[in-house]
This record gives C-alpha cells, structure tokens and sequence, in this order.
C-alpha cells in the first residue's frame, strides 16, 4: 500500500475522530476496503491474460514466416525456371532459322540428283554443291545434324513413317528407305525423317 493512499485513510480517521464520532473496526476495515478499490492496478496485474496474448502472437509469428517461406520458395521456382528459359533459349537460338533453311537444303538436295549432260550443267551443279555444304557446315556450327535413318531401326521419336514396305535385305522395324531427311538441333528434333519402313 502506498504512503499516499496511507495519508488518504489516515485524515479520513482523523477527521472522524474529530467529529467526535467513534469508529468501529468494520468501519475502519470499509474504509480501507474502499482506498484498496480506488487504487490503480500496478503494471502486471491489468487483468489481461498474457498467456493467450503469447499464443496468439506465436500463431501470427507462425503463420508470417509461413508466408515468407512460401514467397522464398516462390521466387526460388520463378529464379530457375527464367535461368532454364534462358538457358534453353541460348542452346536453341538457331531453332528457327535452321526451320526455316530446311526447304532450301531440300531443295538443293533434289538439284544435286539432276544429272549433268554437259559442261555448264556440270559446273552449274558444282557451285550448287558448294553453296550447300557451305549451309550444312554454318548448321553444324550451330549444332544442328541430320538424322541417320535408312537401316537403322524404326523410332517414332525421330523418324515419321508414311509407308511400309517388305525387304529382306532388311529386318522387321528397320527404315529402308528415307524420303525427306529429318534434323537434330543438339538433343531436339527440329524435323523428324519421313521414311519407309519393313514390316
């Protein structure tokens, strides 16, 4: 109790004492039963439970850091899949210009067949045959390879069948004939070959 609050019920029994007025113990026991009541509450004994305001302060804490743990592992994901995009865009940054090069190649493919009954056709063909190689070797450069088919077995992952045919010369599932030469950009298919295979 307080020398504050001790000087209150000390002039409160003094002044009873001076109006001549005896006090009983109850009354002088009332008196400080009502000081006790008027007193603020010291700090830690406000009456609030301080063990759910702890719990309930742990489950928000609880669920900020699950939030924060899930936005890290968000952006993590978001990190390796844009550093997989670019990776994947610089390995196969010649994807579309290799597609769109692959008729020109065949077409000078059929060119090439055409026998030569003269000197200019000779030499035409000639300079046709540099310039192809010319592509083909700017292509490897950049990864891009022909698919082998013809005696090789059948994989629908690299090659398109548009016919079947029966050979003994060869096995059952093998390609015995390639008609347009498919095309490999380092481990992808830009082109499957279209090709005959034995039954």
């Amino acid at each position: 109790m307080t020398e504050e609050k001790n000087n209150t019920i000390s002039e409160e029994v003094e002044s009873k004492t001076n109006e001549h007025v005896e006090l009983t113990e109850e009354e002088v026991e009332q008196v400080f039963a009502e000081e006790e009541t008027n007193v603020p509450q010291e700090e830690g004994s406000t009456g609030v439970d301080y063990k759910a305001e702890v719990e309930l302060l742990n489950k928000k804490l609880e669920e900020a850091d699950n939030r924060y743990l899930r936005l890290q592992a968000d952006f993590d994901n978001f990190r390796r899949r844009t550093r997989l995009d670019i990776e994947a865009g610089e390995k196969y940054r010649a994807q579309k210009l290799a597609s769109e090069l692959l008729p020109a190649l065949d077409n000078f493919e059929r060119a090439l067949k055409v026998e030569a009954d003269n000197e200019q056709t000779r030499v035409l063909l000639q300079g046709m045959e540099m310039v192809y190689r010319g592509l083909i070797e700017a292509l490897k450069k950049e990864g891009v390879e022909p698919i082998e088919a013809v005696g090789k077995e059948f994989d629908p992952n690299f090659h398109q069948a548009v016919m079947q045919g029966e050979d003994p010369d060869f096995g059952s599932n093998i390609v015995i004939e390639e008609f347009q030469k498919g095309y490999l950009l380092k481990d992808r298919v830009i082109r499957p070959s279209m090709v005959k295979v034995n039954q």
